[in-house]
């Protein structure tokens, strides 16, 4: 399977050295990257020689290469300016997924892609329990889901004191307004279970904490659920935790399996 990317940041440096450098997915070659950004041309072209890619910076040729899949390891507002273009041609990763936090964009994108044909895949990013939460929600009896957040202030590009600070309570559609890097597991939640309005969210700076940790606390019918992921910050991105990036891989890996589990 031939995979485009969009974006050559952290994530895509990630995944160009496990795809096509390490060969950790044998089955999986990065091909082709779009990037119109004059400031990443010589980085780019740098990038294309080491791993064996295609660099583009018009998006129509990116389209009509032989990418079989594109994801989106960029940021939220490049997800929103081509990711209805990309789901007319291809399938399509989004790990922006705060993108889909306007339920217009989300309808729309849901529309191309069943027009086309084509398919829109969202990784669990750095978060767990999502199974459990797309269960519980399958008849309706899910009542309430809370995400906590807490990161070391340096992740957060804050300085602070040596006590642990709330920086953001509200709903998910709220805090990818103010804090659209630290997110999107809001919204990939949010879209799994209640929706992103009524899904609370905490985000808090904790000097006391070294790695990146998400809490979901859940209850309805089902019963109660708490789900906590401490998180390694990706060693090219503080900002990234590691499993954001492994869930990448993981996703891909699942559409070509005959057998998929959760």
């Amino acid at each position: 399977m031939n995979i485009g990317i969009i974006g050559a940041g952290a994530i895509g440096r990630f995944l160009m050295e496990k795809l096509n450098g390490e060969r950790k997915c044998p089955s999986f070659t990065i091909t082709a990257v779009f990037d119109n950004r004059t400031k990443s041309k010589e980085r780019l072209q740098e990038l294309a020689h080491q791993y064996g890619l295609t660099v583009y910076d018009d998006l129509n040729l990116f389209l009509q290469s032989d990418v079989d899949i594109v994801v989106e390891c960029a940021n939220v507002q490049v997800a929103k300016e081509y990711a209805l273009q990309v789901v007319e041609k291809k399938d399509v990763l989004l790990i922006s997924v705060g993108a889909l936090v306007e339920q217009a964009f989300y309808e729309q994108l849901s529309l191309i892609a069943k027009s086309s044909g084509k398919k829109v895949y969202l990784p669990s990013g750095a978060i767990g329990g999502l199974d459990v939460i797309k269960s519980a929600k399958a008849l309706g009896g899910l009542n309430a889901v809370t995400l906590v957040t807490r990161k070391p202030p340096a992740s957060l590009s804050i300085e602070l004191a040596d006590e642990k600070t709330i920086l953001f309570e509200g709903s998910a559609a709220e805090a990818i307004g103010k804090y659209p890097q630290n997110a999107n597991v809001a919204i990939t939640l949010s879209l799994a279970g209640i929706g992103v309005h009524d899904t609370k969210v905490k985000i808090i700076a904790d000097p006391n904490v070294e790695r990146n940790v998400h809490t979901i606390y859940a209850e309805g019918e089902f019963g109660t659920v708490e789900v906590t992921v401490e998180n390694e910050p990706s060693p090219m991105n503080p900002k990234t935790s590691y499993l954001t990036a492994l869930s990448i891989l993981s996703s891909l890996k699942s559409i070509e399996q005959q057998v998929v589990i959760g």
